[in-house]
């Protein structure tokens, strides 16, 4: 039984949380991550409205009745109406996880986290913000390595450095992750300090996965030399799957192109279409060198189960 401080404070059976996507992390998806025994994190960002926010929570109550949290973006081009619109709804629900990530901590909010009873998770880069955020209140810390799809960060650091300094800097329990896809990496993590692991790019090859098919075959033959890093001359470095817009966007970016050109490539409407339609060259796709680590597609459930089982034949390997 993989049982840690985290599994207990959150009620979960795996310590096993869901990376907030754009696009992606909606409600059948993160009901189904926390039906399969992790956590599923639905990403606010995705609701343009309180009330479509709050559709998606009734919908979530539809389909699970296991533990999930939220995640309140605090990045302002991605802010889609006041965060205590969408705090609102969670407190009319009864939500008690709370995840927040971006450029600043939430001073403005933590306030009303600590009213409302919250667990409060922030997602950060690295020690300085942890202990910063820790200091605020932060009930557990999240940190993702350098090999991570999406955000990057500023530091460029490591997985395997960033989890323990971070974990041997704060008290409080600390998630970690970043090129993680599979039960050893998820038993390294743990041997790091981590209470939890985080993962986003191997959830997004599962059966339950809101992405067409063709962009889930895209990353069973993506090995891990098929990500690369775009957005550092907006500094906003994203490690990103290896395909045409990617492309495009770095040679905007050495071309020294303006913001509105760039904007062009990288917007998050042509990822949606990209994730409705198939085209694997559309838009930019947030994908962590783990994908090199990706081979099937199964369910979230029979992915859970398989890796718990991997982690604990991992940790026990040297036992005897």
């Amino acid at each position: 039984m993989l049982k840690t401080k985290l599994t207990d404070l959150f009620g979960i059976k795996y310590p096993f949380v869901g990376g907030a996507m754009m696009w992606i992390s909606k409600a059948d998806f993160v009901a189904a991550m926390s039906n399969a025994g992790g956590l599923g994190i639905i990403a606010s960002a995705n609701y343009k409205s309180k009330d479509a926010f709050a559709d998606a929570i009734d919908r979530m109550e539809t389909l699970t009745d296991k533990p999930y949290g939220v995640n309140i973006n605090l990045f302002p081009a991605m802010t889609q109406i006041d965060n205590n619109d969408y705090l609102d709804v969670m407190a009319d629900h009864g939500l008690k996880i709370v995840e927040t990530s971006g450029h600043h901590a939430p001073e403005a909010l933590v306030g009303r986290f600590k009213d409302l009873g919250m667990t409060w998770i922030h997602k950060c880069v690295g020690v300085r913000y942890a202990k910063k955020v820790e200091a605020m209140g932060a009930d557990v810390v999240t940190v993702v390595g350098y090999e991570n799809g999406g955000a990057t960060g500023r530091l460029d650091i490591g997985t395997m450095v960033l989890v323990p300094v971070v974990a041997d800097a704060v008290k409080v329990p600390v998630i970690g992750g970043g090129g993680i896809s599979d039960g050893r990496g998820i038993a390294a993590v743990l041997a790091l300090g981590a209470e939890a692991v985080i993962m986003g790019t191997r959830l997004l090859a599962t059966r339950e996965s809101p992405m067409h098919d063709n962009i889930k075959k895209s990353l069973l033959t993506a090995t891990e030399l098929d990500t690369m890093l775009v957005m550092r001359s907006l500094n906003a470095t994203h490690r990103v799957l290896n395909n045409g817009a990617a492309h495009k966007c770095l040679e905007l970016e050495k071309e020294k192109a303006d913001f509105a050109e760039l904007y062009e490539v990288i917007k998050g409407e042509n990822a949606r279409l990209m994730f409705d339609e198939g085209d694997v060259d559309k838009g930019i796709l947030a994908c962590g060198q783990g994908v090199g680590l990706t081979h099937d597609i199964p369910t979230l459930r029979e992915l859970f189960d398989r890796m718990a089982v991997e982690t604990e034949q991992a940790l026990s390997r040297f036992a005897n």
